[in-house]
């Protein structure tokens, strides 16, 4: 028994709008990603250098940015965490750095930039090691102060 035309035509609508609702699934959840990464200048002042000493509490190594959390005991004896946004975990790799470099407990030097709204958030430029070493931690190509293409480790 053949179909009907009434049947065949409420199956091409169907099938119709089901393709245009998984292209539509498809460009958002493909799009997402791309709209969570922002530019230095979008929430961070090139004018607001900033230098944090503090103990490590949290790192989280992910794309796109890792971030290094620290509590940071100001000169009344009052304590801030802090977030420490970095590059991407692979650039920093690229350089010579690792997730085990920062151990909860070790106490380190971030310089960096705060963030524009004020909150204690900064972008890093360099993190220093209790042993003295400095390592580069922002991303290349953002824009912020002092900018340059990716490099290795500082010596």
């Amino acid at each position: 028994m053949a179909a009907t035309p009434a049947i065949e035509i409420a199956w091409a609508v169907m099938l119709n709008r089901l393709t245009r609702l998984l292209l539509t699934v498809t460009v958002v959840v493909a799009v997402k990603p791309a709209l969570a990464h922002h530019s230095f200048a979008a929430e961070f002042d090139g004018t607001q250098p900033v230098t944090l000493r503090g103990t490590v509490t949290r790192i989280e190594w992910a794309n796109p940015h890792g971030w290094i959390y620290l509590d940071v005991r100001g000169s009344d004896g009052t304590v801030v965490s802090w977030a420490v946004e970095t590059a991407a975990p692979n650039a920093l790799i690229r350089r010579g750095v690792r997730n085990s470099d920062f151990p909860v407990g070790i106490e380190i030097t971030v310089k960096g930039y705060r963030a524009k709204n004020g909150t204690a958030k900064a972008n890093a430029s360099t993190l220093t090691l209790p042993d003295g070493r400095e390592l580069l931690a922002g991303s290349s190509g953002t824009g912020a102060p002092g900018d340059t293409p990716d490099a290795g480790p500082r010596k």
